[in-house]
């Protein structure tokens, strides 16, 4: 949860507005595209990306410093490059100012320093993890390995707590859990393929992580939010909007 979190009442009610069906591909995803499924009777959207060939990237702050906070606002900025947004999910929890609150990346600047220690809240719930892009290869690596060994990131994220790690879902989680909220997600296959997951509609933790596991075959998956979670995807026209966000996820290409 982060920790301007929002009632997943709030949430529950914006996440109804947007939800397209794009694809019916079973336990598959197609590549750089989104598909929304079913799992076990909750309607979860998963996108996949090719780290190899698509442009993907994490995003913080604009030009002058201040926090793009939106998907529109983003796509603003790019657009100045001749470049748009394609899929983008919010990529990681934040504090009221929107700073990350575990270990940040961008463009190879450490922003934030990896956290280790146990805390409150679903960050601080070990193992947690940390996503990390370079030379068209993505990583999910368990936070206390990451900082004894740090490899070299374009980009990271750190967040809690991990859903899935090599192949075991995270020892906490409980199947009949009451704790339901929107959550989404990222996850790498062992081909490389980034899988970025939403519920749109509340989920528990075990439930979530078993999507990523046995639907999604990746064997390791990292939280990243069920307070604001939210998805832009400008194939199917979907944009999910609510509070202003912290780091953003996301796929860009030059600009039609």
């Amino acid at each position: 949860m982060t920790c301007n979190a929002i009632s997943a009442q709030m949430t529950t009610m914006l996440r109804a507005f947007g939800l397209v069906v794009v694809m019916a591909l079973g336990t598959s995803v197609a590549q750089a595209g989104c598909d929304t499924q079913d799992f076990e009777g909750t309607p979860i959207t998963a996108c996949a990306i090719d780290p190899a060939t698509d442009d993907l990237r994490l995003f913080l702050y604009d030009a002058e410093g201040a926090p793009f906070g939106s998907f529109d606002a983003l796509n603003d900025a790019l657009g100045a490059e001749q470049l748009q947004l394609d899929i983008a999910m919010n990529g990681g929890m934040f504090h009221t100012d929107r700073a990350p609150v575990g270990h940040y990346v961008e463009e190879g600047t450490e922003v934030v320093r990896v956290i280790t220690s146990e805390g409150p809240g679903n960050f601080g719930l070990l193992p947690n993890g940390v996503f990390c892009l370079s030379d068209g290869q993505a990583t999910i690596t368990e936070s206390r390995t990451y900082a004894a060994d740090p490899p070299t990131c374009r980009f990271a994220t750190q967040s809690g707590p991990m859903l899935v790690i090599e192949g075991a879902l995270h020892p906490k989680f409980l199947a009949d859990s009451d704790s339901r909220k929107v959550r989404n997600g990222v996850g790498v296959r062992a081909d490389g393929t980034v899988v970025l997951a939403i519920s749109d509609r509340a989920i528990n933790f075990h439930s979530f992580a078993r999507f990523f596991r046995d639907q999604m075959d990746t064997p390791d998956a990292l939280f990243l939010d069920g307070s604001v979670s939210r998805l832009y995807d400008r194939g199917s026209g979907r944009s999910d909007f609510g509070p202003r966000l912290g780091p953003i996820i996301g796929t860009v290409s030059a600009a039609d």
